[in-house]
């Protein structure tokens, strides 16, 4: 395995408890970490320019242009999803 930390031989029950204490510590600062990460995914974003809100209504109209030929697309070529669908049931 690629992530494998090398192992190591503990003789006493100090040396457990020193590489416990040192994996909660760590546990603990990826646990802060992730909580801020996830905080600044779901924030609220502030109010945009009024051209970065045009720049977001044209890639949204792009996007839903590019589905709506994709879809026309699948339906011409293979005849419609519903058509499709009988044909797998009465096999």
């Amino acid at each position: 395995m690629q992530n494998e930390k090398p192992t190591h031989e503990y003789r006493t029950l100090a040396e457990i408890q020193l590489r416990k204490d040192r994996l909660s510590d760590e546990i603990a600062q990826h646990s802060e970490k992730i909580a801020t990460l996830w905080a600044m995914l779901f924030a609220k974003q502030e109010n945009s320019t009024k051209g970065e809100h045009m720049a977001t209504l044209i890639a949204n109209g792009v996007t839903a242009v590019d589905t709506f030929l994709l879809v026309r697309k699948l339906m011409k070529n293979y005849g419609g999803i519903f058509k499709f669908l009988k044909s797998k049931k009465t096999k």
